[in-house]
Order: C-alpha cells, then structure tokens, then sequence
C-alpha cells in the first residue's frame, strides 16, 4: 500500500490538536502513515513542546498566518506520501478511516480526491457530509448531500463520485496535486476546497466520497461561529469562487443576484441580529472583489482585529 501522511493545521487551539493526535494512535493501523502538524502562527508557540511530547510527528511553525490553505499547502510541501490526507485539527479518527479511503485511491486510477462520511463530534448519529453537488453558478451555492440527517446506515454501502471532497477531512493524490496544483492562498478561509474541487474536475480526477469510512467533526473551533471573520470571507470567497471558475454569462447573473437579492437579505438578518458591523465587512468582502484581481494575495482583512 501506498505511504499516507496526515495533514493537519494549528491555530490557537492546542488542546484539540493533541485529541486529533491521540484519536489517530488510538484508532490507526495502517502500516505506512506519516503526521505532520503544521502551527499556522499561534499566539503562544506549541511546537518545542510538541516535539518533546510526539517524537515521531513531524512538527512545522508558520510565522505567518497563511490561512487554512496555506498553511496546508505548507503540510503539502514537507510532506512524503503518495496521498496527503487533510484533516481539519477539531476531527476524530476512527479505526479503518485511513485504510479505506486509501483502498479506494489504489484501485480506482481517476479518483484525486475522497472524503470520508463526516458526522457531528457532539452529536455522533448526526450526518454533517456525505457528498456536495456541484456549486450552482447563478446563485454560488451548493449542498452537503445527507447533511442533518440522523445516521440510520443510509450510507453506509455509499462509495462513489461526488461533487467535491470536504476541507474537514479530505484524502488527494500527490499526482493529481501536480496536475491541478495547490489550493488558492488567496481564499485564506472557506471555498477553496470546492475551487479546488473544480480545477482537480477540469485536470480530469474525481471526487469520492465512501460512506463506511467515518471521522467527526467539532466544527467551528479554529474561526467560531458567526464570527466577522467568517462572515467576511464566506461573501468574499463566494464572489471569488464564481470569477474564478463561472462561464462569463453565469457570472453576470450571479453578480446581479448576489446584488439585488444576496445582499439586501443579509443586510436585513445582520440588523435583525443586531450584528450591526457585519453590514461593512458584507460591503468590503464586495468591494474587495471588484478592486482586486481573481489572483490577488491582498486579503483585505486585517487578521489582528475582530471587525
């Protein structure tokens, strides 16, 4: 079998990337498995720490916060194995997770990616992911296929194409990395595991997702929910997703949707909220997109404060 190594990123939460480290050396039997925790510039520095504690994972400190996907394209870059398994660091493992996902990597040549069945880490028979359909280009939305669904085994003979792998947990060939490339730096946070998704679709690999195979998601641990941060590249990234990868005429749609209808409706939630102060980050998520090219590495975000 193929060697494998584990990708996960640190940013803050220590605590819960020992869990992830202590689920996969409770669960894993897989014969050639490599870790590497990447510390995407955390406050207080867990690596000198780490590397006394876990002697046989590989340990890298970013300076920088380079955002989930580079500080997994960082994981990428230092790693060995033949396929690199992306895990969010608030995942859990369970036994056969790595086996078979990799089973299917090896038997099946135009696979590039594959997702295992993600479920709720505090509700363990609730069904966060089993497949995404493919991004609408009017609207820039698409679905997690089986999402809030209580697990009743509906899945459990699943093991197939989909839309897109899920950036919690996400199994990709080194070959097809060399094909598609890495993940966009410029989306920092959310999107770019589906824009991925499309170029790995356009390089000729597929998307699968396998039912039997099962990891739990904490969700939300890392950015926090309804936090500005989210908030403000969740519209952006949207935006960005559709001029990176929507014909010219679906754009256009898009972008007078997301005018006349996304964004009046946000508003109205945000002041229902009383979330007064994401109105502005709505209002520079859009104008960062018209005021910066599709490959812009400006975030128009400043990471240090929380509006």
């Amino acid at each position: 079998m193929a060697r494998v190594s584990v990708i996960t990123v640190n940013f803050n939460h220590p605590q819960i990337t020992e869990e992830l480290l202590q689920s996969i050396a409770a669960t894993n039997t897989y014969h050639d498995l490599e870790i590497i925790v990447v510390d995407n510039a955390s406050r207080i520095n867990p690596v000198p720490g780490w590397l006394t504690k876990y002697p046989d994972i590989k340990f890298i400190r970013s300076e920088v916060n380079l955002g989930f996907a580079g500080g997994n394209n960082l994981g990428i870059n230092n790693a060995t194995g033949d396929y690199f398994f992306l895990v969010n660091n608030d995942t859990e493992f369970t036994p056969g997770l790595v086996e078979k996902l990799a089973e299917v990597m090896e038997s099946q040549p135009k696979v590039g990616a594959i997702s295992p069945l993600i479920k709720y880490f505090t509700k363990p028979d609730l069904i966060q992911y089993a497949g995404f359909t493919l991004v609408n280009y009017y609207t820039g939305r698409n679905n997690a296929i089986g999402k809030g669904q209580m697990d009743n085994g509906q899945f459990n003979n699943l093991k197939g194409q989909t839309g897109y792998c899920h950036g919690a947990a996400m199994m990709v060939k080194r070959e097809a990395t060399k094909k598609a490339g890495l993940m966009a730096e410029n989306f920092f946070l959310y999107f770019e595991e589906v824009d991925w998704g499309e170029r790995f679709n356009r390089a000729g690999y597929q998307a699968w997702v396998r039912g039997d195979a099962v990891i739990y998601h904490k969700e939300s641990v890392s950015v926090g929910k309804n936090s500005p941060v989210k908030e403000y590249f969740m519209n952006r990234n949207r935006i960005l997703f559709i001029r990176k990868n929507a014909p010219a005429l679906k754009a256009l749609i898009f972008y007078i949707y997301f005018t006349l209808v996304v964004s009046p409706r946000n508003i109205i939630n945000y002041i229902k909220g009383k979330r007064y102060n994401f109105i502005s980050l709505l209002l520079r998520g859009i104008w960062w997109n018209v005021t910066h090219s599709k490959t812009s590495t400006d975030l128009g975000y400043n990471l240090n404060k929380t509006s």
